[in-house]
């Protein structure tokens, strides 16, 4: 049965509901932060699509030690915090250890699982035992029926609010490719799947100390991915995205994010309706 996930004061109903995730990677100032808060409130405003605002306070999986990582779980919180209360945004972001967890779920409407820690049992349960919404990222080494096992340390808890996001599989070194059968598959599990786009791009480590990306395909996997059953789309976006601190090849110009989920939302309407 499809399962519907209440966020803030959005209700996701997996194969009802289209919705986005948007925001840049990593919080680099908070002018920059609530820019982008901002466009993300209009053009859900606009296009009568549900948003969530994604951004990050602290990346503790870059590449190298000379990566920028962001303000830090203090700063970063605080102005997550301005971004909920200045638009009315849910918002979201990811933990990367259990002592952040009790300060992050006071703020944060849902708590990411990254991919690379997807298979992190006392991390998932703790994130759980909070009772806020978990988004599970795949970690590109695993396979989509693998996310079960993920799904029930989760469901362990009580909690089953939970969304599922695909961005990607290991292909060989430096590469990520999309198997559209993913879809199909985590939809079985009944609880909303998202398609992020601009991780599924990326090509992990390939810049040498940081990770490039080819954000020319994120339009074309993602309606791919509509196409093929997803709910909704997690889309990193940055208003100048060469010079972005973090994520900058594989995220999308401010420009470039209407036009696509203008043509999504048409799509999901079309498949679902």
């Amino acid at each position: 049965m499809a399962k519907k996930i209440n966020i803030g004061q959005l209700t996701i109903e997996a194969d009802r509901t289209f919705f986005f995730i948007a925001g840049p990677c990593v919080i680099e100032d908070e002018a920059t932060t609530l820019e982008v808060a901002r466009f993300v409130k209009e053009l859900s405003d606009k296009l009568a699509i549900p948003a969530i605002f994604k951004t990050s306070y602290d990346k503790a999986n870059r590449t190298s030690m000379e990566s920028f990582r962001g303000p830090g779980i203090e700063k970063g919180l605080a102005i997550i915090r301005k971004v909920k209360e200045r638009t009315g945004l849910p918002v979201l972001s990811d933990i990367h250890g259990i002592h952040e967890i009790e300060q992050a779920a006071e703020v944060l409407d849902v708590i990411q699982i990254p991919a690379f820690l997807c298979r992190q049992t006392d991390l998932i349960v703790a994130a759980a035992k909070c009772g806020v919404p978990i988004n599970i990222k795949k970690g590109q080494f695993i396979s989509p029926g693998e996310v079960g096992p993920v799904i029930g340390k989760v469901t362990s808890t009580g909690n089953s609010s939970i969304l599922i996001t695909e961005r990607g599989s290991s292909f060989g070194y430096n590469n990520l490719v999309v198997d559209m059968r993913s879809m199909v598959i985590l939809k079985r599990f009944g609880f909303p799947v998202v398609f992020d786009g601009t991780h599924s791009v990326q090509l992990p480590g390939g810049a040498g100390t940081s990770s490039g990306g080819q954000r020319e395909f994120v339009s074309h996997l993602s309606r791919a991915a509509v196409a093929a059953g997803a709910d909704g789309v997690f889309l990193e976006i940055h208003p100048d995205p060469d010079h972005a601190l973090c994520d900058g090849p594989n995220s999308l110009p401010l420009g470039e994010v209407e036009p696509l989920l203008s043509v999504l939302r048409e799509m999901h309407r079309l498949i679902r309706f």
